[in-house]
């Protein structure tokens, strides 16, 4: 039976929807963001129009959008607030978290699954997940997958040398896979190679199969063969992630990778990634304290963004 796995990370809480040793789920939920389902006080500070889009406040300053206007409540009185979807960080800072009036009190919502043993998240395949997200490029029998994050939708495009409607029926079970595994919703365009019309029924039904047991609806599959899936967007895939802050995404996957080491380290890092650990020095701090050692910094123009890596001292 799949079972969800939780890791307590450095910046960020990792969940994975396990099965027979291979990630079907992914999710990551960084330090400071709400998360869906958390219930928080706030105060209306705009009542929006039409009975739409009204705007509440934390005390910290951080704003919820309501698409619905609370009935009952006036501009700079307080209410409870339910998360409905977290804030999208990245090249849409518009996307604030999104809310609807509540009458329970007030509560944070946790990633919910069995503590991870050491190693059981590389062992799923965690890494492989990451670079996928890091890099857009997704290997299959036959072919790969591209993947693109844009404002209005995530984007599939499938390549490959089998036969066209062999390569269209494979990729499109590809990438209803890859949608799961990055934890992707939202507007989703998949680009299949221009198949026959019974090809394009059975890239359907694959598609069909793989998300069966989720939210989604979706197109048929037009004679160009292009496919669409939309799915609930509750919060940020792992692709909007590294598109949104590719270096902190790539900081904290570093701090994951040298939590196995045991005594003081230095941390040899790109120009990029230095910053984002000399901005969050508290970052430093956790990992030192989990390695029992301590942890410095070392960097290096040459190594790509990917490539930092622990050094013992």
């Amino acid at each position: 039976m799949p079972e969800w796995l939780v890791e307590r990370g450095i910046g960020e809480t990792r969940a994975a929807l396990v099965e027979a040793g291979r990630i079907l789920e992914s999710r990551i939920l960084l330090d400071g963001t709400i998360p869906v389902g958390s219930v928080v006080e706030a105060r209306l500070a705009g009542v929006g129009a039409d009975g739409r889009n009204a705007l509440a406040v934390l005390d910290d300053g951080t704003e919820i959008l309501l698409p619905h206007r609370p009935q009952g409540v006036s501009e700079g009185q307080r209410l409870h607030i339910e998360i409905t979807r977290e804030a999208i960080a990245g090249p849409e800072p518009w996307k604030r978290p999104l809310g609807r009036s509540s009458d329970t009190p007030s509560s944070i919502a946790e990633l919910t699954g069995r503590p991870a043993m050491p190693g059981e998240f590389d062992a799923a395949g965690w890494g492989d997940v990451l670079e996928e997200a890091a890099s857009g490029e997704i290997s299959f029998a036959g072919g790969a997958l591209r993947l693109f994050v844009t404002p209005a939708m995530t984007l599939f495009d499938v390549d490959g040398t089998l036969p066209t409607d062999e390569l269209a029926v494979l990729g499109a079970r590809a990438a209803a896979q890859a949608v799961r595994r990055l934890g992707i919703g939202g507007s989703i365009g998949v680009d299949l190679p221009n198949a026959g019309k019974t090809a394009r029924a059975a890239a359907a039904e694959a598609i069909d199969r793989v998300l069966d047991g989720t939210r989604f609806e979706r197109t048929a599959v037009n004679g160009f063969g292009f496919v669409q899936i939309v799915r609930p967007r509750p919060h940020a895939s792992l692709p909007e992630i590294y598109a949104g802050d590719r270096p902190a995404a790539e900081a904290r996957a570093l701090l994951r990778r040298a939590e196995s080491h045991i005594g003081g380290l230095c941390l040899a890092v790109p120009a990029a990634i230095g910053a984002v650990l000399e901005r969050n020095r508290g970052w430093l701090d956790e990992l030192g304290r989990r390695v029992g050692g301590r942890v410095t910094l070392r960097v290096d123009a040459r190594l790509a963004m990917s490539g930092g890596h622990a050094e013992p001292l």
